[in-house]
């Protein structure tokens, strides 16, 4: 037992040595070089505690948290290689959020990204995965007013982003299996910068500032890009392939007779999604059933919610169906890749015949039929059966 706890101490100190070696990868961008024949990788570093005060925030004179170097080759590989150039410590990838990647390296593919990230026995598969139409280099880059690291405020992102619903959250293992099955193909987020921030310091500057948004999707063919979703059609992805129960809706309220525009907000608090295949005249078809459960949050409209409330479960209907059958035919007609995994579903319940459609999945899938039928029912708490200004009017103005 001594001999144990001696050695336990020993290790520990040559931990902290090792540690004090590493220049730490919280974030990682890649964008194409000023050649566009080479790839330029940039790295976000957490700054040393001795750089910037032992509280990890940044103080008076210890400089900013985090800091970025850059570096370009003529692969992926090589210009991670020659960031040794601009580091006095050793690169270390465990503790990598994020992976940024340029809207013009996701279309010539993403192959050498995923090699490096998978063989690499520092790197994490669970790394999430994204795509920008910006230069990568600038949202890792992006300093945020809430985390001190922003490797790890773009990773909380990813993490309460199923309450607004509008990305696939995919990391490096996500995207590496859709790549390797045959009978789907990858999707990752899409994550840009919007300039809507406010300093505290400079009111003056609001909407000045960039802040990172993540709100839609981009689409692949195997490891190449080939278009994005944008967040309503993404809203209806994430049916397919998450398990997505709460998000919101907001619809025009029924039978207006104001010239000013009126709406209801509702929240969708339960999604119920399945779809079953069907196999007929050796033919594939899909049947999508939606059943949604949703509360009134918010209401301009001038009647109560028991006046209005059928009408407005046949537009939510609707609107969802719309919704549905839209992201559908991104998939079928325009893009002509099945990245909603529905032949991953019928090869579930016909295994016999998906063995002699999946070599022509991708035709084949293209001319299946879809059927969606979404069934809506709305409540409301009792405090919003009327709106505020109307049930103050019936109160007498009191």
């Amino acid at each position: 037992m001594l001999l144990f706890l001696l050695l336990s101490f020993l290790s520990i100190g040559c931990g902290k040595r090792e540690i004090n070696d590493l220049a730490m990868v919280t974030a990682v961008g890649f964008d194409l070089g000023e050649n566009p024949e080479n790839i330029r990788v940039t790295a976000q570093i957490v700054r040393p505690p001795d750089a910037r005060g032992q509280t990890g925030a940044p103080s008076g004179g210890t400089g900013e948290p985090i800091y970025s170097i850059t570096a370009e080759g003529k692969s992926i590989f090589s210009a991670i290689r020659n960031l040794a150039r601009f580091s006095s410590r050793r690169i270390f990838w465990a503790h990598s959020f994020i992976i940024v990647v340029n809207e013009d390296v996701a279309r010539r593919g993403m192959t050498d990204v995923l090699d490096f990230f998978t063989r690499n026995h520092e790197t994490r598969m669970n790394t999430w995965l994204v795509v920008t139409p910006d230069q990568a280099s600038e949202v890792v880059s992006t300093v945020t007013g809430l985390e001190v690291v922003p490797g790890e405020a773009l990773d909380k992102l990813f993490r309460y982003n199923e309450i607004v619903a509008e990305a696939p959250r995919t990391n490096v293992m996500r995207f590496e299996e859709s790549f390797l099955d045959a009978s789907s193909h990858p999707v990752l987020a899409r994550m840009h910068l919007r300039e809507r921030g406010v300093s505290n310091k400079k009111p003056e500057q609001f909407g000045s500032l960039k802040q990172v948004e993540l709100s839609g999707t981009a689409v692949f063919k195997h490891t190449k890009m080939i278009g994005w979703l944008d967040p309503e059609e993404s809203r209806a992805l994430l049916l397919f392939i998450e398990n997505v129960e709460s998000s919101v809706v907001v619809l025009p309220c029924p039978d207006q007779t104001s010239k000013t525009k009126k709406e209801v907000s509702v929240e969708l608090k339960f999604q119920k999604f399945g779809v079953t295949p069907t196999y007929k005249n050796e033919e594939p078809g899909f049947d999508i059933r939606l059943t949604t459960y949703a509360d009134l949050v918010e209401s301009e409209c001038d009647i109560s919610l028991d006046a209005m409330k059928k009408e407005l479960e046949i537009e939510l209907e609707k609107k969802l169906q719309d919704n549905i059958h839209g992201v559908i035919d991104k998939a079928q007609k325009e893009y002509k890749v099945d990245f909603l995994k529905l032949g991953e579903t019928f090869n579930n319940r016909y295994p016999a015949e998906w063995k002699k459609l999946q070599p022509r999945w991708e035709q084949v899938f293209t001319q299946a039929t879809t059927n969606v039928q979404v069934k809506a029912n709305i409540n409301s708490p009792v405090l919003l059966k009327l709106p505020t200004e109307k049930r103050k009017e019936g109160d007498g103005g009191s």
